[in-house]
């Protein structure tokens, strides 16, 4: 699955969209100077070196007001890095400035290491490491999960499976997977391949264990308060066939939980034009400033 290739031509097109700035302090109209604006790369959350995350705090932040935004890179859960949402990051900053994004790593499965649910684990870890960050960063308890692909997946398990270290007030989902089952037992086009890197991702097929698939899977936990989600696919798609995300959008409608599906049609997964990704933030964008308060 090329969702690494795939997402790195995601910052080829999106940074046209991105004009970041960095402020070493920022001043009041009467000359204060408030809290400056900082980056600090490459912060550890655990003691394994993938799992970090890139920390950028808005200038002016308080811990009553300064929203959390948390990204989550694709790649199958296999491969991948924070640095493919660099784009993504640029792009949120300029839209929604007054946000602390936290753009995250996790281990990655490789063989019979790090399979599931490490990754799934290293998202919570991320987000209690944060929380637990609150009072220094000057950040809030009102918290969105952004992801692209495996990242959405895991973005999607966070937040409708867990409340705590805190519960997110809105998801963005960008072509994730949300029923691990179907999805290795229904291929886009019959790529028993996508199947295979699935299991291996896992580390075992829906039939040796089936309670890791469900408990894998975001669809499972969708109930009534789930938080408000946006879900962004392609039709044409060839490796996360648009049913996974019809599937949130039909549990949530169900739920009246407030959500939002967007298809993009003949596009494919994350290689993704100029205008497409444009109107994907425009609405990204809208979603986040009417259900984040």
């Amino acid at each position: 699955m090329k969702y690494h290739k795939l997402l790195m031509a995601v910052g080829i097109i999106v940074i046209l969209y991105s004009c970041q700035k960095e402020n070493s302090n920022t001043t009041t109209g009467g000359g204060a100077t408030t809290t400056p604006a900082q980056t600090l790369p490459n912060v550890a959350y655990g003691t394994d070196a993938q799992q970090k995350m890139d920390v950028y705090l808005p200038a002016g932040r308080t811990v009553t007001a300064t929203k959390v935004m948390v990204m989550i890179h694709g790649g199958s859960w296999t491969t991948g890095d924070k640095i493919d949402l660099n784009a993504f990051v640029d792009t949120m900053k300029r839209r929604l400035p007054g946000y602390a994004i936290f753009n995250i790593n996790y281990r990655l499965s490789a063989g019979t290491t790090n399979v599931f649910p490490a990754q799934e684990n290293d998202v919570k870890a991320a987000l209690q490491f944060i929380f637990s960050k609150s009072a220094e960063y000057l950040i809030s308890d009102k918290y969105v999960l952004i992801g692209a692909s495996a990242g959405a997946h895991l973005a999607m398990l966070q937040g409708y499976k867990y409340t705590v270290p805190v519960k997110p007030k809105a998801i963005v989902s960008f072509f994730g997977p949300s029923d691990l089952t179907d999805m290795y037992n229904n291929p886009v086009g019959g790529q028993t391949i996508l199947s295979a890197v699935l299991a291996q991702a896992i580390g075992a097929t829906p039939t040796g264990n089936p309670t890791l698939y469900t408990n894998s899977s975001p669809v499972t936990f969708i109930a009534a308060g789930a938080p408000p989600t946006i879900l962004l696919h392609g039709s044409a798609d060839p490796l996360v066939n648009p049913s996974q995300s019809v599937a949130v959008k039909n549990k949530l409608t169900a739920a009246a939980v407030i959500n939002q599906y967007i298809l993009y049609n003949g596009k494919g997964h994350g290689d993704w034009d100029n205008a497409t990704y444009g109107n994907a933030f425009n609405n990204v964008q809208v979603f986040l400033e009417s259900n984040v308060q």
